[in-house]
């Protein structure tokens, strides 16, 4: 008598399944659980801020916001993929926050594939890429942290290094989204800590996250990189929200 289960006809019919797309659920034959025509409509970053890329309108393309002029930030350049609009900004929130993971690695590879292409333009590759770490309080209700799934899929997908453990959140802080950026850089004073025994001296590091709202978070992180001898500090993400209602 064989009592083992019979896996041939489940692993035919996963092998010959037809993929479809993740947002308007047609079939479809490409790598990524895309179609073209969503794809095309998703709400990518054009004209931005050099330096932020913070989206600016089309007269001041390649140009550098006033923010930056007037207060550089600690970290070099800031590469997104998208605007935080829709659908984008759906997805995100359904990765981040329901633990819809197929959404958060679909993004992740399209970014990725928006870095390969700078590279081989001739940018330069950061030695390891950072996620950006959770306090272990919001680690342990949410369950995990999505920085550190894109670290991981954009590590695999660039070949370039992550180190998940060298940054530490030495500080719970309140939920940045509905905050100002005073308020949020105030609740970031002394929130992020190097592991004890890293050594950053002299090597171009990327931050990961998911999205950049006032860049106080990433500022925080690449001051403390810099402060320890980092080279220089970018950041990559998802998506970046566009510039407030009524902000100077």
């Amino acid at each position: 008598m064989n009592c083992q289960p019979h896996w041939i006809r489940p692993v035919d019919i996963w092998l010959f399944n037809n993929q479809t797309c993740l947002l308007c659920d047609e079939a479809i034959e490409s790598a990524l659980p895309i179609c073209s025509a969503c794809e095309l409509e998703l709400p990518w970053l054009g004209e931005s801020c050099q330096r932020c890329a913070l989206p600016l309108p089309l007269p001041m393309s390649g140009l550098i916001c006033g923010h930056c002029l007037k207060q550089p930030p600690a970290f070099e350049q800031v590469h997104a993929a998208w605007a935080y609009d829709f659908p984008v900004d759906s997805l995100i929130v359904r990765f981040k926050h329901n633990s819809k993971w197929p959404y958060g690695r679909l993004l992740a590879e399209l970014l990725g594939q928006c870095l390969l292409d700078r590279f081989n333009c001739g940018q330069e590759r950061p030695d390891f890429l950072l996620p950006v770490p959770l306090s272990v309080q919001r680690l342990r209700q949410r369950g995990y942290n999505q920085a550190a799934m894109l670290c991981h899929w954009l590590s695999a997908q660039l070949s370039i290094p992550r180190c998940e453990h060298w940054l530490l959140r030495t500080r719970d802080t309140p939920a940045q989204q509905a905050l100002g950026a005073k308020i949020r850089k105030r609740n970031l004073l002394q929130a992020f800590a190097l592991a004890p025994g890293t050594q950053v001296k002299g090597l171009y590091l990327a931050l990961v996250d998911d999205v950049l709202t006032t860049g106080a978070t990433a500022e925080s992180l690449a001051r403390l990189l810099l402060n320890a001898g980092a080279r220089r500090v970018d950041v990559y993400c998802l998506a970046r929200t566009p510039k407030p209602e009524g902000a100077p």
